[in-house]
């Protein structure tokens, strides 16, 4: 048997993780400044993180969620306390699109309505209700396809109103970053546009954090900056650093009932574990106030570099576009000078590294971005 090729795969074999630093089979050291995707929040290889999911599997790694799990009950705390959410519920699962899935569902349960608000170039999963409101014709499937969801443009507060008006609307799902959209930062007063709308016509806000949330951009949710509370905030990688995790916290105006929601493998023993772990690590080592540090300081010094048409984001969740002649740029740092970075389409760079990242890191990029660039032509406006 041979694996389903739906990947386009760099020939690099990493087989070892410490901090911000991977190492492949060969001995080479790579900086990570892409996590996997924003999965690596705390440093690979965190002693505090692996010394938490290795005592826990001494005790039990795993039951379903028909006994008492005081571990769930622990990372509810931990993470009111440290979203400063503390009055919402937790409802846990394994990730990022279940996260979503379960929103979205949770969400027409409440006010017993269909109809969907998504915005164009978003990216919310692939499974079946999460890729029908996200905007990529390319990834949906035809049994996806639903006249259930209303794609508007980015920030249009007037389309917003429109649809609203027209329609039952049962929920707006938001990236308050969109990721794979190119790093586009959510106005604050469109994020409080929809809180007002929602509020108006009964409708569920749900902040979908799974990238751009668990302190990535400084707060612990980047739509925090709109300074409003969502009804629901879906969550994910970050959350576990690397062990399969997913969650939604949820208003306490919607209440649950038996059956209306379940997994088989959320909120099992060891995902706790690695929640915790995670959650114990952002809050001792002020890594939020870190993120927001080192990741102003990229951010003001990417802006420096002539050659670049913008650099947009908050945090530690940078997007840097280039103009076409610099398509290159992503593939130099990684084989050249053996730095991880992500993309979005069509040449927009992304730095989604660990919040623990360190001003040395950061330097240590900033001068191999240099080098790629160094007697590029300047781009002219």
């Amino acid at each position: 048997m041979k694996l389903f090729d739906v990947y386009p795969i760099n020939p690099i074999n990493i087989v070892k993780g410490v901090g911000s630093l991977v190492y492949d089979d060969k001995g080479t050291e790579y900086l990570d400044l892409y996590g996997g995707h924003a999965v690596i929040s705390i440093g690979h290889t965190n002693p505090h993180y692996v010394k938490r999911l290795e005592d826990q599997l001494h005790r039990i790694g795993f039951y379903s969620n028909s006994i008492e799990i005081p571990l769930q009950t622990q990372l509810a705390e931990k993470l009111g306390k440290v979203s400063g959410k503390e009055d919402y519920q937790l409802f846990l699962c394994n990730s990022g699109a279940e996260a979503n899935e379960n929103a979205l569902k949770l969400a027409s349960f409440y006010n017993g309505k269909k109809k969907v608000i998504a915005f164009r170039k978003s990216f919310h999963g692939r499974t079946s209700l999460a890729v029908a409101v996200t905007d990529n014709p390319k990834i949906v499937a035809p049994i996806n396809e639903t006249d259930n969801v209303i794609f508007l443009p980015w920030q249009d507060e007037a389309a917003l109103e429109k649809a609203f008006a027209e329609n039952e609307i049962s929920s707006v799902i938001i990236e308050g970053i969109q990721g794979v959209g190119g790093i586009q930062v959510a106005k604050e007063s469109f994020l409080q546009k929809i809180r007002s709308l929602c509020d108006q016509y009964n409708a569920v806000f749900i902040a979908d954090s799974v990238q751009c949330g668990y302190g990535r951009t400084g707060k612990f949710f980047s739509h925090d900056f709109a300074g409003i509370n969502a009804d629901i905030y879906s969550m994910a990688k970050g959350m576990g650093n690397g062990f399969p995790i997913g969650g939604i916290i949820i208003s306490p105006k919607i209440q649950p009932a038996y059956g209306m929601l379940g997994t088989t493998f959320g909120g099992n023993h060891l995902a706790c574990a690695a929640g915790l772990a995670v959650l114990e690590v952002i809050e001792q080592d002020n890594l939020m106030q870190n993120a927001a540090e080192v990741g102003g300081y990229l951010i003001g010094e990417l802006k420096k570099f002539e050659q670049v048409k913008e650099v947009r984001g908050r945090g530690l969740m940078i997007g840097i576009e280039l103009p076409e002649e610099l398509a290159h740029v992503r593939k130099d740092l990684l084989f050249k000078h053996h730095i991880f970075t992500g993309e979005a389409k069509p040449n927009v760079v992304r730095l989604l590294p660990a919040l623990n990242l360190t001003k040395a890191n950061a330097d240590r990029f900033l001068e191999a971005f240099s080098t790629v660039l160094k007697n590029q032509p300047v781009v002219s406006v």
